[in-house]
């Protein structure tokens, strides 16, 4: 390998694409191209950094597996970093073999590092946690041990670990810092705000404030009664009932929890459970129906009686009952809490991570486009869509990873 090839790659490897380009933005010969191709990646150009890195591999030879598995592990970080989660993991995963096999043991851990994010992303985190514990961090290079705590983090705190996260990202830190990465240093201060930043909206006894995610975790903790409208699901005392399916007997639930220990009557109850702003007899007798099956669902954490104009929440468990609410009320939510990484995500990525259908996340896109709130570029299967992060808050509990207990 020639000194500006090295040069250019030790430039990259300290986060200086511009360095590297440099050196090499006129050559053409294959380990040029490889090298352009991440410099425009680090760039931020990630059509160009893929397109490069593709002629890279074509232009190595058969014989030279080694460098063609490189490149391949180079385009499965391009497809990470731009939300392409169809990208062939096959792939990624023969090429890592590739890698371990001839002693490229830094890139193999990358390579698996890649699987590992992208498991997170879709909220696999059983997988993810295997995969992570078949890895020794320590003999690797700081970048890699940065990495490596980031996806730490990343499982605590989906599971509301936030002393392990809080630990992984100092970690985190420390390996970016010692690795002088500024992008690096960068993504693990924004990670660690999450645990600074409100994550949902408590609603206990007529009174609304935004709560950290160390404060969910230790009321999911308790032995309050919590209706969490970011799940759809009523926890208490270890205990979890899922309304997920039926969304009728939520709103009822939940409405009933937003006014506890208050009651609600059934005019309201109606309109926020039926959407419907006459209340008819038909419409009460549709209503005892429903609340007949919401005592049935909640047993044994709660109860529902009757009270002269409505209903009340009872608590069966536990003598405090509040709602867990999303930091802003959105129809498409967990679409917001996965563009709200900063990321441009294509739709069937986004398809991949929400367990959705491919054709209504378009859908939902069209609508949210329309209405001005996400934007897109790019057009057919490189179309992108992203927005920015929902102002003063995060939102942990809208990602499509189970919690604890669920």
């Amino acid at each position: 390998m020639d000194s500006l090839i090295t040069a250019a790659a030790r430039a990259l490897a300290a986060g200086d694409p511009l360095g590297a380009l440099d050196r090499i933005a006129l050559r053409e010969d294959a380990p040029a191209l490889a090298l352009r191709g991440i410099a425009m990646a680090q760039l931020g150009d990630l059509v160009r950094a893929r397109e490069l890195v593709r002629r890279a591999a074509r232009a190595f030879g058969p014989k030279e597996s080694l460098a063609r598995a490189r490149c391949l592990v180079a385009e499965a970080e391009i497809a990470l970093a731009s939300r392409d989660l169809g990208w062939p993991t096959k792939a990624l995963e023969a090429a890592r073999v590739v890698l371990e096999a001839q002693g490229d043991r830094t890139n193999a851990a990358h390579a698996r590092y890649l699987q590992i994010r992208r498991l997170l992303l879709v909220g696999q985190l059983d997988d993810t946690q295997g995969l992570l514990a078949d890895l020794d961090p320590a003999p690797l290079p700081p970048a890699l041990r940065a990495a490596h705590e980031l996806v730490v983090a990343g499982i605590a705190i989906r599971r509301l670990q936030t002393d392990k996260a809080r630990a992984a990202l100092t970690r985190a830190a420390n390996a970016a810092h010692e690795a002088g990465i500024t992008a690096l240093t960068a993504e693990v201060e924004n990670a660690a705000l999450v645990l600074d930043t409100p994550v949902a909206l408590l609603i206990a006894r007529g009174a609304e404030r935004p709560i950290l995610l160390d404060e969910v975790e230790a009321l999911l903790g308790s032995t309050v009664l919590v209706v969490d409208a970011c799940r759809s699901i009523v926890r208490g005392v270890g205990m979890s009932v899922s309304l997920a399916t039926r969304p009728v007997l939520f709103s009822l639930v939940r409405v009933l929890a937003e006014a506890w220990p208050g009651d609600v009557s059934r005019e309201v109850l109606i309109a926020r459970a039926f959407r419907l702003k006459l209340a008819d007899e038909s419409l009460r007798a549709r209503l005892r129906v429903e609340i007949g099956r919401l005592r049935v669902a909640l047993k044994p954490l709660a109860g529902v009686s009757a009270t002269k104009r409505g209903f009340v929440l009872v608590p069966l468990v536990s003598s405090e009952a509040v709602l867990l609410a999303p930091p802003v009320e959105e129809k498409y939510a967990s679409v917001f809490a996965c563009l709200a990484d900063g990321e441009s995500w294509s739709s069937s990525a986004l398809a991949l991570a929400l367990g959705a259908n491919q054709r209504t996340v378009q859908r939902t896109l069209d609508k949210l486009s329309a209405a001005g709130k996400v934007q897109s570029f790019g057009h057919g299967r490189a179309r992108r869509w992203m927005t920015p992060p929902v102002p003063g808050f995060a939102t942990t509990l809208l990602l499509p990873a189970p919690l604890p207990g669920d």
